[in-house]
């Protein structure tokens, strides 16, 4: 295919995938707005972002696995309508457990966006030039990162309009998408009978949110070591062994075990579940750090991030273009672990003051960071399995990093919360007031200003705490990277032993001439 055919061919993904990241990132900056309205608790802001996280964690293999047995673009179609109708009602919440529950519905279809849009890159373009296709899908993911706050804040800032709009405002693109991608996206179809593991599905599900579970109430509802901390965290334990045994029986498994006896899958799934802890656990945060500690505006929080979305985009863009020229990509992981663990830990130093300049500096570092080792990670591992496996293992990678993501969101969410409850009752007893509050999010222009000085102070040192303690998270990151074996990236869409010579290949939309390519018997 050339270069106009892939691009036509990926107009509509893109278009799609552009939806999700708008429509998940314009709550952003809303969502301390959101939660204020709602009455929401610092616990209920964690959750709004983690119930999506989870889902998608829970989902993505879901996705990746269906796409290795049946038509790809029948289930891209299907994600963007989950997501649509999980956002749309999600605007209609009248409480924070409304939202939560309506934000599940969001993750699921984010989780199939997630699995396909890699998975259908990887099955019409081969390895070495797919880091120049890769450097799209990050610049789209980066425009729709930078306008999602951005319009979020101006929404929520407008008066006539207010944060339910948030919800509703990405509906007229996803019918655009849509159409664009029934009419320009021609994918084989692979015939064979679907058998989805949804028990192995139940188990890691049961044993991920019950982990999450204990993070977020351990040290508000009981004590860490406690009897609850002790049933929550063996039945988690449980339920994930479990899991690998119902997989390695099972037919079709969820997440084949069979993978983690490659090397690059196995450094790669360690590497992203740190970049994924470290980079959503630190970064989902930075609204609030903006609007409480800094008394932004929601639409001048939006702006305020936007060095970090600049160093993603610019990152992934031009080091995609770099490792397609040349066909190298490991050195650009390394650079890119120790640009993400030098920005968290310079982040660290973040208080309520805290020049914006400097800020500004840190987040690049992050974004750069982030941009060089979350795609890249993704086709290190393709680039070592069969195409008939290329969508379960390219959505295993994606599982752990939004696994890492929830855990990380949740933990350091429930360290945030204790943090800011400490240092704002340190600094209010200095006042000589008596301390008093439900934990709800506070709104910093409705209190006096001694308070209020009391309240950004606290934030802004707890968010500093935070990226502390994602810093080193990140330098797992790193350290896996540097095991990961440099494989040269293969020429051609499929050409390992065994890649998928005994699928039966039919045609979806009477495309002709891509039969080898799928079966990979031409080899």
């Amino acid at each position: 295919m050339t270069h106009r055919q892939i691009m036509e061919a990926l107009s509509g993904l893109l278009l799609g995938l552009f939806v999700a990241i708008l429509s998940s990132t314009v709550v952003s900056n809303a969502l301390p707005r959101i939660i204020s309205d709602l009455d929401g608790s610092q616990s209920a802001y964690t959750w709004v972002v983690t119930s999506t996280l989870l889902a998608t964690t829970v989902s993505t293999p879901i996705w990746g696995k269906l796409a290795d047995l049946t038509s790809k673009k029948l289930l891209v179609q299907l994600s963007l309508l989950v997501f649509i109708v999980g956002s749309a009602a999600a605007g209609l919440s009248q409480n924070t457990g409304t939202l939560i529950a309506f934000r599940v519905v969001q993750g699921l279809g984010a989780g199939g966006l997630t699995a396909l849009a890699q998975v259908i890159l990887a099955s019409i373009i081969p390895p070495r030039e797919r880091g120049r296709y890769n450097g799209y899908l990050g610049a789209v993911m980066a425009v729709g990162t930078i306008g999602g706050p951005l319009l979020g804040g101006v929404i929520v800032d407008t008066s006539w309009l207010g944060w339910r709009w948030c919800f509703y405002v990405g509906v007229p693109f996803a019918v655009a998408a849509l159409i664009v991608l029934q009419r320009t996206l021609r994918l084989p179809l692979i015939t064979r009978d679907v058998k989805v593991d949804y028990l192995g599905a139940t188990l890691v599900a049961a044993s991920v949110s019950l982990l999450l579970i204990w993070v977020s109430l351990a040290g508000d509802s009981f004590a860490w070591w406690s009897g609850p901390t002790v049933a929550m965290v063996l039945g988690a334990v449980v339920l994930a062994v479990v899991f690998v045994f119902v997989e390695l029986r099972a037919t079709e498994p969820i997440i084949p075990m069979h993978f983690f006896r490659n090397p690059t899958l196995t450094l790669s799934v360690v590497a992203s579940l740190a970049v994924g802890t470290a980079m959503f656990g630190g970064t989902v945060f930075l609204s609030q750090y903006f609007q409480i500690a800094r008394g932004d505006s929601p639409t001048m929080a939006g702006v305020m991030t936007l060095p970090m979305i600049i160093g993603l985009v610019v990152s992934s863009t031009v080091i995609g273009r770099v490792i397609t020229k040349s066909g190298k990509w490991k050195r650009y992981l390394v650079v890119g672990g120790v640009l993400l663990i030098v920005g968290l830990a310079l982040m660290g130093t973040a208080r309520a003051d805290t020049a914006y300049g400097l800020l500004g500096v840190y987040m690049f570092l992050i974004g750069c960071g982030v941009g060089m080792t979350m795609q890249n990670l993704v086709l290190a591992v393709q680039n070592t399995v069969p195409l008939h496996e290329l969508g379960a293992a390219s959505s295993v990678v994606a599982f752990f990093r939004t696994l890492g993501g929830a855990v990380g969101v949740s933990a350091l969410g429930a360290v945030l919360a204790s943090k800011v409850g400490t240092y704002t009752a340190s600094g209010i007893a200095a006042l000589g007031i008596q301390a008093s509050g439900d934990g709800s999010l506070p709104d910093i222009h409705t209190l006096p200003a001694p308070l209020a000085a009391v309240v950004k102070d606290a934030y802004g040192h707890a968010t500093g705490d935070i990226f502390l303690i994602a810093a080193p998270i990140a330098l797992v990151a790193l350290i896996a990277i540097v095991f990961i074996r440099e494989i040269p990236l293969r020429t051609a869409v499929d050409d390992t032993a065994g890649g998928g010579e005994n699928a039966a290949v039919d045609r979806d939309d009477n495309t002709p001439g891509r039969e080898g390519a799928e079966a990979g018997s031409a080899r």
